[in-house]
């Protein structure tokens, strides 16, 4: 009886502590469709061991932000938490409601002087360095994300002896999965059988493979992996990376590990405006990430500075600047005057907090990226940027009526036995120039004669059409010339749908040709993908009338414009653009309004019919038409209704 009731209270405790826990959990986050989770990097843990320094960052940041996870580093460029100290860091966290898991970070940037210097996979002493980290976080958290340093950059006279007759990157992509194996998760998962070991990969994922970075194999190694969705500035960063690639990069590691993939990662370094970290944190939610991780706890606690926002400073723009000074008061702690980073990522992520909740599946045009493979890098990000969704995958979608193929196809050695197999089945394939230069003489002269040549065009003006007859113009301007690779075809064999011109002459810039069942398509591409946002936005519409055939909603205007779509008749419409636009957005399946997810406005569109300028719509194709008005560095999000 006595062991009865003693059950009974034990019972009834849990029960209470998991409800309290629960409760606890729900008043630290507060976010209905993510989680949202800080990096403390190891130097700033080792600031701890003042534990009012502790304390009073945390009311700084608390005030600011809603918090449901913070990742606790262990070591970073060698230096390392202690174990004391750790538990009493996790300890703190865990008293406010909020969840803990461990950090590592495996570079050795003192040695790089300012560029990047990884640890020496190769050298017995590194090796036991890498397994002693993994350990020491599994003492201490039953989860450890491995931040994106997990590559080699060293060319030791250790790493050229093991390399043997291996190129390098099939020299260092062996010796990183061994590490990751070896190194990290066996020690880890030693020390504690129920760690979940994670691998964050950062945002360069075209060159991964030179580094050692497996998107094949890793992500079967660990029991997750994050994505870095950090895009920063476009123009004044390493890669140059556009602002679609914070959505995308997180859809294709989506793609590579479904349901393992635990979130995004951004931090707020290299912007010129503050709209530019917001933006970057939007992006990644629309991509559905579950949890959102800020870099770091350090950078959250800087004042904020509006940046070069000069022509757009006076309108509501999304992210209100002016609105977010307005709101501080209520939010700052005692003695923190102004607000901070912290207060900049609660804005924008609040702000789309009940949008996400309201999107279905995301979808886009399917593309094929086989794992450890480049070729037109980032080239994907460039179609998102001009209002074509992209759903990357690492292998060939068999599933999708259109196939959109850029030059990293090349590495599947089977691939155009697969382009005939899609052809074949009554679907369509689209193929870059740049795909075309890489498969000559590999077989696709089979499906067309067609042939990149050396020559080059500088094209002011561009010019769409069907069949024979004369052709419509397009626009252009002549001091706004785009350089192209000149295409060799067979006239009456294939047809050129749009053109760019050159004094006087036309070169195709969309070809057709039909094989089979089906049809494919070559698109060329600009020596410098940028200039994709400098043709005329007939241009685009043209092109994409037949790359986005079939798909249920598309957006026609300038470049830097981006569509996110869903599932459920869901879709956002986001410039990129420092003035104000006004696009078109045409939706199928009988829509006859608009309703905008924030405001509730609704918009009543125009039927059209498959015949405009600048071509017409794939099959006859009826849609509704709306125009839609954006603001510099805003989206508007909608559902479409009948």
């Amino acid at each position: 009886m006595t062991k009865q009731i003693v059950s009974a209270r034990s019972f009834v405790w849990a029960f209470v502590c998991a409800l309290v826990l629960s409760l606890t959990h729900c008043l630290a986050g507060q976010y209905t469709n993510f989680d949202v989770a800080i990096y403390i990097p190891a130097g700033i843990v080792r600031t701890f061991e003042d534990s009012g320094k502790l304390s009073n960052e945390w009311e700084r940041i608390s005030s600011q932000l809603k918090v449901d996870k913070v990742y606790i580093e262990v070591q970073r460029n060698r230096l390392l938490a202690g174990d004391e100290l750790l538990e009493r860091v996790k300890a703190f966290f865990l008293g406010k409601g909020v969840r803990v898991a461990g950090g590592m970070c495996l570079s050795d940037n003192g040695a790089g002087g300012g560029q990047y210097q990884s640890f020496c996979y190769t050298d017995p002493k590194d090796r036991q360095f890498v397994r002693d980290i993994a350990r020491l976080a599994a003492r201490h958290f039953d989860e450890v994300i491995q931040d994106d340093f997990f590559f080699v950059t060293t060319k030791h006279d250790s790493d050229i002896a093991a390399k043997g007759k291996k190129s390098w990157t099939k020299f260092r992509l062996d010796l990183m999965d061994e590490a990751a194996r070896d190194l990290v998760v066996k020690p880890a998962k030693a020390v504690n059988p129920k760690v979940k070991m994670v691998i964050k990969f950062p945002n360069w994922y075209e060159h991964f493979q030179g580094l050692g970075f497996d998107l094949d194999r890793e992500p079967g190694i660990f029991d997750g992996i994050y994505t870095g969705t950090e895009t920063r500035d476009p123009e004044m960063t390493d890669q140059n990376l556009q602002q679609y690639e914070s959505y995308l990069i997180f859809r294709y590691f989506e793609n590579i590990k479904p349901g393992g993939n635990g979130g995004g990662w951004v931090d707020t370094f290299s912007v010129r405006y503050v709209d530019r970290y917001a933006e970057q944190l939007w992006d990644t939610m629309f991509a559905k990430a579950a949890e959102m991780t800020l870099f770091n706890w350090g950078a959250l606690l800087q004042p904020v500075r509006p940046g070069n926002r000069t022509n757009w400073q006076t309108l509501h723009t999304s992210f209100d600047y002016d609105e977010m000074l307005r709101s501080y008061p209520s939010h700052a702690p005692a003695g923190s005057p102004e607000p901070t980073m912290a207060r900049v990522a609660a804005c924008s992520l609040e702000q789309v907090d009940p949008i996400v909740g309201r999107l279905g599946r995301p979808i886009g045009i399917k593309s094929y990226k086989p794992y450890q493979s480049t070729g037109e890098d980032f080239l994907h990000n460039y179609f998102g940027n001009i209002g074509v969704p992209i759903d990357l995958h690492p292998a060939f979608p068999t599933d999708a009526n259109v196939v959109l193929l850029t030059e990293c196809a090349k590495f599947d050695a089977d691939i155009v036995s697969k382009i005939k197999r899609q052809l074949k089945a009554g679907k369509s394939v689209v193929i870059t120039s740049g795909l075309l230069r890489a498969l000559k003489g590999r077989g696709i002269e089979d499906i067309a004669e067609w042939r990149c040549t050396d020559r080059k065009i500088l094209a002011h003006r561009y010019s769409a059409g069907f069949g024979s007859g004369p052709m419509s113009d397009l626009g252009g301007r002549e001091d706004a010339g785009v350089l192209f690779p000149e295409i060799e075809f067979l006239t009456n064999d294939s047809w050129a749908l749009v053109r760019a011109m050159a004094n006087g002459k036309g070169y195709p810039l969309l070809l057709m040709n039909r094989y089979s069942n089906g049809i494919i398509y070559l698109w060329t591409m600009p020596d410098n993908f940028n200039d994709l946002y400098r043709l005329p936005p007939f241009v685009i519409s043209a092109i994409k009338n037949y790359v986005m055939s079939g798909f249920p909603v598309r957006v026609d205007g300038p470049g830097q414009i981006a569509l996110f779509s869903y599932d459920n008749s869901t879709f956002i419409v986001e410039s990129f653009l420092p003035t104000e636009s006004d696009v078109t957005v045409f939706v199928t399946g009988g829509f006859s309004r608009l309703r905008n997810l924030v405001s509730n406005e609704v918009i009543t569109g125009q039927a059209q019919s498959p015949g405009f300028r600048g071509g017409r719509f794939r099959g006859g194709e009826e849609r509704t038409s709306f125009t839609v008005h954006l603001l510099p560095h805003s989206y508007r999000a909608f559902a479409a209704e009948k």
